[in-house]
């Protein structure tokens, strides 16, 4: 079985750098690939990765892609000098060679393979190639946009080549348009193409109509390529989760791809002088997460754009500790995307409805009157890379960045725990069956487990079984609320009994907001209206006496009997909630008469390791052992749990999804400009973007919901996380403040 991440770096592709001067291109300099790989030894990432030499790509590979015209124009500036090497430039947008450029673009071609093999071969699990110069915006027959040779394409077609590979995605997440990649694989139905970037209604650049919504490609690739564009400029992490949730991984699990390839632009982080974005490094390890749990584990990130170094290197940092395992942050900030961002996920939507199953029974259409076309946008802003006035606001906004990245990455970061997973011996010996990383505590003391339930729960201190139970569960539970432990499992013959008493112990213990998700059915209902518990119960039908109120959701769901049709509920529901709620502790537990079966519920366990920095607790009743083994598997990431095969929502659980978002408490409209909600009242799901209720159009957000499904909506908790004050100084700095519109669409 694979195992490990691969790093491949050379320094040698820094020597590909600019000879003269170029306003356009100077920002694309050696220190990106340096400063990132140095922030890696900072973090001692580099000595935990499997380290993958570079290699030459050779002339068959990059022909692959592109034309043998282009690849002789390449060959021959090896010996131009700088005055020819200025003239060849020219011909091309936003391109600088380089004597050295053929040679180092040859190396991000062959390291970028190098990743592929290292991956498919199962060397490693998976990986990431820091390579210059990028490749998302060379086409067949042109360098483009700093790029010369399209590494992640010609890793695409190299794939499929050596592999046999039938279905590749690509997931480019650059804030610039890869129409390089779009172009070469629009009408191949074996690469689903995803790519989200700023377009402000085709005014930056690359400035094309194909990079809009609409463009879903051609002849049978239609509907293989997404185009998400985004019409203003702020985007943050919550815009970024939306659009995963609400697109791209419904397609990509409907899809199931063989392999993953990343074209990793970080130029869509905070503080970048091309995407002017707001999303912070953190948001890129909860991005990488959810990749991860796609075609095995098969996971190739290749670096794209990138400029500002700091950002760069730390979302590069953190895109490597998620791929080796760490768990991932607690992701920052308000958990409501923009009115901007829901509207061009609505219109991705509604252009891909005829060729996805999963949007078979939506209600969706194009929007055509967008909030940010309601004002035209004026380029109020001098450019700031042209314009000598503005240079230097620019470089202080830089510093202004820098210093905030270095206090919120020590916010955020934390030690991590020395143990992964955990669990007790048992009477029946299962513990032994799981795999070797899961590690085995001790029960707690009798004495200690009566004094702790006592306190609430005096009946159950009669019962001997119960207590040992109990014993069990509180020993495996109290190394995670001390941060022993990342993740723990434990075995209960009364799995709501054992969850009540976890819920309470970990209020005592601190915890504030702890997500409950109980599968199954449940006799005993947690108090939740302290807002400190959250409750998520999944069962087959609605239990008498049991609905769902402010703090305690009951969703109705009976697993497909074909395959896996929980995608829908997790990823339209579930995961937003969550998200929204951003608990500090997650329990999941399995109750008797399961409505779901071990699939589903490993995929409920896989995807919720992005939330609490990856703590669990899982309490399971009386379950089988294979249930057990793949729930450990999901939790020490030993390998993806097989997720079964992708079945569409029926019509019938559809309407059940939009039901909930519909139910009274369970969702609301603020007034323009009020605050997501008041203290401690964590579940009232609030439908709304980050510009309040109104936008700059004048409709309010409840006009739009004939015209939008419900159900795309990420939900505003009243308890998410705000930002520190020196991030929300940024994102209200006077610049971010205008209509959206930022200075210049200068090419990129």
């Amino acid at each position: 079985m694979a195992s490990g991440t691969a790093l491949v770096y050379d320094e040698e592709m820094t020597t590909h750098k600019l000879l003269w001067s170029d306003p356009v291109c100077d920002i694309e300099v050696p220190e990106r690939l340096s400063s990132s790989y140095e922030q890696l030894k900072c973090y001692h990432l580099v000595e935990r990765c499997v380290h993958v030499p570079a290699r030459e790509g050779s002339e068959e590979e990059i022909l692959l892609v592109h034309s043998s015209e282009h690849l002789e124009m390449a060959k021959s500036t090896q010996t131009m000098n700088e005055k020819e090497l200025k003239r060849v430039s020219g011909n091309y947008d936003a391109f600088f060679f380089h004597p050295n450029t053929y040679r180092c673009a040859r190396l991000a071609v062959g390291a970028t393979l190098q990743l592929v093999d290292a991956v498919m071969t199962g060397k490693v699990c998976n990986g990431m190639a820091l390579v210059r110069p990028p490749g998302h915006h060379s086409q067949k027959n042109a360098a483009n946009g700093f790029c010369l040779f399209n590494n992640v394409a010609i890793a695409a077609e190299y794939a499929k080549l050596k592999y046999g590979l039938q279905r590749i995605l690509i997931v480019d997440w650059d804030v610039h348009h890869g129409q390089g990649t779009q172009y070469i694989f629009e009408e191949d139905p074996s690469v689903l193409y995803f790519s989200w970037h700023r377009y402000e209604h085709q005014e930056f650049w690359p400035s094309l109509k194909e990079s809009d919504y609409d463009a879903v490609g051609l002849g049978r690739g239609e509907g293989f390529n997404i185009n998400l564009p985004w019409n203003k400029v702020g985007m943050g992490n919550s815009d970024y989760l939306a659009a995963f949730f609400h697109v791209l991984l419904p397609m990509a699990f409907e899809f199931d791809p063989e392999l993953v390839l990343v074209s990793s632009g970080y130029d869509s982080g905070i503080g970048d002088p091309e995407g002017q974005m707001n999303a912070t490094p953190e948001v890129f390890g909860h991005l990488t997460h959810f990749l991860m749990q796609l075609a095995n584990g098969k996971l190739c990130v290749v670096l794209e754009g990138g400029y500002h170094l700091k950002s760069l290197s730390e979302s590069v940092c953190m895109t490597v500790k998620t791929l080796l395992g760490d768990p991932v942050p607690q992701i920052t900030g308000e958990m409501a995307p923009c009115l901007s961002a829901i509207e061009s996920i609505q219109n991705v939507r509604a252009a891909h409805k005829p060729y996805w199953r999963w949007l078979m029974y939506e209600d969706t259409s194009v929007l055509q009157n967008l909030s940010t076309k309601s004002h035209p946008l004026k380029n109020a802003h001098p450019n700031p890379l042209t314009d000598p006035g503005s240079k230097m606001t620019n470089d202080d906004e830089s510093v202004k960045v820098e210093r905030f990245l270095e206090l919120h990455m020590k916010n955020i970061l934390f030690p991590v725990p020395p143990i992964k997973t955990a669990t007790t011996a048992d009477s029946k010996g299962s513990a032994h069956l799981l795999p070797v990383p899961v590690h085995l505590v001790k029960e707690m003391d009798k004495t200690e487990i009566k004094a702790l339930v006592s306190g609430f729960y005096a009946d159950l201190v009669k019962e001997d079984k119960i207590l040992h139970s109990l014993g069990n569960m509180l020993a495996v539970l109290d190394k995670i609320l001390k941060k022993e432990v990342c993740s723990g499992i434990a075995e209960s013959p009364t799995a709501a009994v054992s969850v009540a008493v976890a819920l309470r112990r970990s209020v005592q213990f601190g915890f504030q907001r702890v997500l409950c998700i109980f599968v199954g059915d449940m006799q005993i209902i947690p108090n939740t209206e302290d807002g400190k518990i959250l409750m998520i119960h999944i069962c087959e039908n609605e239990q008498s006496g049991k609905t769902s109120s402010k703090h305690c959701i009951s969703l109705n769901w009976k697993e497909d009997a074909e395959g896996n049709d929980f995608f829908s509920a997790l990823l339209g529901f579930i995961l937003p909630v969550a998200y929204s709620y951003q608990p500090n502790l997650t329990v999941i537990a399995i109750g008797p008469n399961r409505s779901l079966g071990i699939r589903g519920i490993s995929l409920l366990f896989a995807l919720l390791q992005g939330l609490a920095e990856s703590r669990i607790f899982a309490v399971m009743e009386d379950t089988e052992m294979n249930l057990m083994q793949s729930v450990a598997k999901a939790l020490v990431g030993a390998s993806t749990p097989d997720f079964g095969v992708y079945v569409p929502p029926t019509q019938e659980k559809i309407t059940k999804i939009k039901i909930l978002w519909a139910q009274p408490g369970s969702q609301g409209e603020p007034a323009a400009g009020s605050s997501p909600g008041g203290a401690g009242t964590p579940g009232r799901w609030v439908l709304r973007s980050r510009q309040g209720g109104r936008c700059r159009a004048g409709r309010s957000c409840a006009a739009l919901r004939g015209a939008i499904s419900t159900c795309i909506f990420s939900p505003a908790s009243p308890r998410s996380r705000v930002a520190p004050q020196p991030l929300r100084r940024w994102l209200m700095s006077p610049e971010k403040s205008q209509s959206g519109k930022a200075s210049g669409g200068v090419p990129r």
